[in-house]
């Protein structure tokens, strides 16, 4: 596990030295086009904001700005920016996902709008903002973070999934869960004899 956290950081720092200004963030669709064009695909980093959040801009005031976030995610990751209240047409996995009420106009830029069912659906219905979803190579979801993350939380994140640590993870549970239920079987046998 040292062996992971060493190579974690080597790489922060090679990043940190290649910093650039800003993370460059898509729309969905232009995410769409770029992911064609690319033959190396990679994942996809989707915040969800409205735009009367105020941990949502704070996120773009700090964390989105900071040197090694922006570069470890414009070299990892597809970064989409969703209104969750925008009134655009979405294409996903062959499914047309609109507003929940399209007709709906926000008095202001600040107020509350409807949801947007794209939003719903990657969120699982807990809508809270800002909200970000990571989806693999080939769109499907693989966790949801919530609330406002500092430089460091964001990147153990950024890290964790573009590394693909999780998986590995997982595997480590599963084991646990294997021994675990292999000395319950056990004792119980124990027991009964």
């Amino acid at each position: 596990m040292s062996k992971h956290i060493i190579i974690a950081l080597l790489t922060l720092l090679a990043y940190t030295g290649t910093a650039q200004e800003t993370i460059h963030w898509m729309s969905w669709d232009e995410m769409i086009q770029q992911r064609e064009k690319d033959s190396i695909k990679k994942k996809i980093f989707i915040d969800f904001y409205t735009g009367w959040c105020g941990w949502c801009k704070k996120m773009d005031k700090s964390t989105f700005l900071d040197p090694t976030v922006v570069s470890y995610m414009n070299a990892n990751y597809y970064a989409v920016k969703f209104d969750a209240e925008t009134r655009d047409t979405i294409v996903f996995n062959n499914t047309m996902f609109t507003n929940t009420d399209p007709s709906f106009v926000k008095s202001s830029p600040r107020s509350r709008g409807k949801t947007h069912w794209f939003a719903y659906s990657l969120l699982d219905g807990q809508l809270s903002y800002p909200s970000y979803v990571i989806l693999d190579e080939n769109f499907v979801r693989v966790t949801i973070i919530k609330g406002y993350k500092n430089q460091e939380a964001l990147l153990a994140n950024l890290l964790f999934f573009a590394k693909q640590e999780y998986k590995y993870y997982h595997n480590y549970l599963n084991e646990l869960w294997r021994k675990a239920l292999q000395k319950q079987q056990a004792e119980q046998a124990k027991g009964g004899k």
